[in-house]
């Protein structure tokens, strides 16, 4: 079972927390990290391209002419593709769906394997608690400054009893806050150091049991 360090801030002391083996010492796959990524973007990936057909645009639906003894073509609506301001045939709609398929233990294994990786480098930092931090940005960065992720990209990873702290560090360039229930496999890619305090660990583990 993996074992981290735990900073304590405003002092010296030091001590170590156990990480679930099920999350934090798991054999890294390569193949399954980029399919959870594409599974991900793909998900959240939205449409913005949108013609508009026949039955969209504006028009009267009224006959341009009879249908015989004009001498012309037939014709039943000025909305009709082949004329100018018609719809668009076959054109790009907001209504496409591109999600793509992962079934939800291959995407958790996924993002055991990251957070592994980030582990085994020294890139995941624990704490033990945001409490005493203060109510300014500057406390904010007070706090950073005795850890090892100061001036790195970070993604700082809170409890729902700490959304004061993500209003603390929003005006922070480097550092980017998610709750504990919204962990994902691209934001932990994303930023070089992950960070949590203890409360913030346990609850991870139990939401993930």
């Amino acid at each position: 079972m993996a074992k981290v360090t735990v900073f304590h801030l405003n002092s010296d002391q030091k001590s170590s927390v156990e990480l679930d083996k099920n999350f934090f010492d798991v054999k890294i796959n390569k193949a399954l990290i980029h399919e959870a990524v594409v599974y991900q973007q793909a998900k959240n990936r939205v449409a913005i391209a949108h013609t508009k057909d026949r039955g969209e645009v504006a028009g009267s639906g009224k006959k341009p002419w009879n249908q015989k003894g004009t001498g012309r073509a037939r014709h039943g609506s000025r909305r009709s593709p082949i004329w100018v301001g018609g719809g668009i045939t076959f054109g790009p709609t907001n209504e496409r769906n591109f999600a793509v398929r992962m079934n939800k233990a291959s995407r958790r294994q996924a993002l055991g394997m990251v957070l592994t990786d980030k582990v085994s480098q020294n890139l995941f930092i624990i704490i033990d608690s945001f409490e005493h931090m203060g109510s300014k940005t500057k406390d904010a960065v007070k706090t950073l400054e005795q850890l090892p992720c100061f001036g790195k990209k970070t993604l700082v990873v809170l409890d729902s009893s700490q959304a004061a702290i993500a209003k603390t560090m929003r005006n922070l360039p480097l550092i980017k806050t998610i709750p504990v229930q919204a962990i994902n496999i691209v934001d932990l890619l994303s930023k070089e150091f992950v960070v949590m305090d203890t409360a913030t660990l346990q609850a991870f583990t139990h939401l993930h049991k």
